[in-house]
């Protein structure tokens, strides 16, 4: 072999290693539905939201997949853009430190064969796969120039993890030279798929808020609840994708984002190899204080269930957590948001329920979050209250065999 050959196969070893190459690939068109769902599964997702003005840079952003896996795929969205955007550069990589990759590891992405791609205003756009396999659990870096972008950026504004900008920096760069900035978000890049190794393998979307968004986890350690369920589902190469939403509400859109029904479909159905849907939704609209009732999330509920179901989903149902001591609980709030947990403990609109109520509670007053969970605004638990929102969650019911 000679030198130049010996240094594709390492770039090749590097950025997917742990197995050979799979000879099957994703299909190339835009992803809907049931096609997909035995080519791939989403490893990692992040729901679209506004994040600030376009601009001529490079982005370097770091996120953790979940379940390894061939053929790897990333969609990148403008779905708030109201001009097209155009990616003139797409890379993947493996993260070393900081900005700076495993040398090697940083190989191109092509959509449709091209290095270059425009993504229409409110579109997305897959990426061609990439041969070979990601490891379970691995910090990728994909990287992305955006060349004259302008207007609306997509991106996610909490991603509670630190990636990179660079006016000058190369995409297709190891190294950490140029990229001068960093970030707090995620900017277009919205979703990442693998063909995992195990035949009939699935994924699991968490529908929520700010609390499976992560707040009040502490940045930079991946221990949104989330994440503590990627790593109990690692072993059976299950992806776990996060499409939580800080103020999220299930009946109405807030600061820009749909409400949970309205981005079921971008944010849950469109993503490859779904399964199981984990609807972790409602603390918001009980505390928005506009009258809300039972009766009305109970009718919420039942929509995303049903649109769900005729997907061919398993839909999980998430009862509310207490939240006395945050400024706007009321006892009008407590009493709905009893009325809410009875029914979804009760109701049998969802295939299975996880009662994170009972597992957050303190047994000595029920309305708040127990002590040693607490963020410190009585809303949001830390990193022992996300496992423990995780380990609410049972295995066995996330697959029901629809």
């Amino acid at each position: 072999m000679n030198g130049r050959g010996r240094a594709c196969r390492a770039a090749a070893v590097l950025l997917l290693t742990l197995a050979g190459q799979a000879t099957a690939a994703f299909p190339a068109t835009e992803p809907s539905g049931p096609t997909v769902r035995g080519s791939g599964i989403v490893t990692w997702a992040a729901s679209a939201q506004r994040v600030g003005p376009g601009a001529d840079r490079s982005y370097r952003m770091i996120v953790r997949v979940s379940a390894g896996g061939s053929d790897l795929r990333v969609r990148i969205s403008n779905a708030f853009g109201d001009h097209p955007l155009t990616v003139d550069a797409a890379h993947a990589g493996l993260q070393r430190e900081g900005a700076a990759l495993r040398p090697g590891s940083n190989r191109p992405l092509t959509f449709d064969g091209a290095r270059s791609v425009t993504v229409p205003a409110g579109g997305v756009v897959w990426s061609d796969p990439l041969p070979g396999r990601v490891p379970a659990g691995a910090r990728l870096a994909v990287s992305l120039r955006t060349p004259d972008a302008r207007g609306p950026a997509t991106g996610h504004e909490m991603a509670l993890t630190t990636s990179y900008l660079g006016r000058d920096a190369d995409p297709g760069g190891d190294g950490a030279a140029g990229w001068d900035r960093t970030t707090g978000s995620w900017w277009y890049l919205d979703a990442v798929s693998v063909r995992p190794g195990r035949p009939g393998t699935g994924a699991v979307v968490a529908l929520g808020d700010s609390i499976t968004d992560g707040w009040g986890s502490t940045p930079g350690t991946d221990r949104r609840w989330p994440d503590y369920l990627a790593r109990r589902l690692r072993a059976d190469g299950v992806g776990v994708a996060n499409a939580g939403v800080s103020g999220n509400r299930v009946l109405t859109g807030h600061s820009g984002v749909p409400s949970a029904s309205g981005r079921l479909e971008r944010d849950v159905l469109s993503q490859p190899g779904v399964r199981t849907v984990i609807v972790y939704e409602g603390v918001n609209d009980l505390k928005s204080r506009s009258g809300v009732s039972a009766a009305d999330l109970a009718a919420g509920y039942r929509d995303i269930v049903r649109r769900a179901h005729a997907a061919g989903l398993c839909v999980v149902g998430v009862t509310v957590a207490p939240f006395k001591g945050w400024f706007q609980w009321d006892s009008d709030a407590e009493a709905v948001r009893r009325e809410v947990n009875h029914h979804l403990r009760t109701g049998g609109d969802f295939d299975a329920v996880a009662d994170v109520d009972r597992a957050l509670r303190d047994p000595a007053d029920p309305e708040r979050l127990r002590p040693g969970i607490d963020a410190g605004d009585h809303l949001h638990p830390d990193d022992a209250g996300m496992r423990a929102i995780a380990e609410a969650v049972d295995p066995a019911a996330l697959d029901c065999r629809r």
